[in-house]
């Protein structure tokens, strides 16, 4: 099987599942896109990370990378090897502090999750890429584009008005705070 490297490219919400969201994977070369529906706390631990926001205690998905550095090991990479009834499976492969290569079984959702804790290559294999490829270009309830630092700011305003009208006050609070400090430079 021919693996893809994907990239996340957005993470928004799901208008098909009422509180999930949706994480969007682009193909590096060719530019397929594909979503993934995840839940609120995955979707949590991705934005985080992304947006580089320091929390007073350790996420999940924190635990386990300091648990598998503590223990000599390194995550390789993620690989997203099937689809079954729009279920996504993953691996975390990882090597051990004996130089070891093992494959662990996890949800795509947490297999990125900690992916972008390692900064590894994130690959899927083509036919799980070509069953669920996406045609729209962007999804438009985008949350993230990478990071809000990618944001002009007209748009950083336009995301604040979004977001206030889906009262969501907290990533409202972020986008003003960086609103504010963009305007002060």
């Amino acid at each position: 099987m021919i693996k893809k490297e994907v990239q996340i490219v957005a993470l928004s919400t799901s208008e098909s599942s009422p509180g999930n969201y949706v994480v969007i994977l682009e193909e590096i070369t060719d530019k397929k896109r594909m979503a993934i529906v995840i839940g609120a706390f995955e979707a949590q631990a991705i934005a985080v990370h992304l947006e580089r926001m320091k929390l007073p205690r350790p996420l999940t998905h924190d635990v386990l990378k300091a648990t598998i550095d503590t223990l000599g090991g390194k995550l390789k990479e993620v690989i997203i090897h099937n689809i079954i009834d729009k279920v996504y499976y993953a691996w975390l492969v990882l090597e051990t502090s004996s130089k070891e290569e093992q494959k662990i079984d996890a949800r795509a959702s947490d297999a990125l999750a900690i992916s972008i804790r390692y900064d590894c290559p994130v690959y899927v294999y083509d036919f799980v890429l070509e069953e669920s490829v996406i045609n729209e270009p962007e999804t438009k309830n985008s949350l993230i584009k990478g990071s809000l630092a990618d944001y002009s700011l007209d748009e950083l305003e336009s995301l604040l008005q979004d977001v206030l009208a889906k009262e969501d006050y907290e990533s409202a609070t972020r986008i003003r705070d960086i609103i504010r400090k963009r305007k002060n430079s």
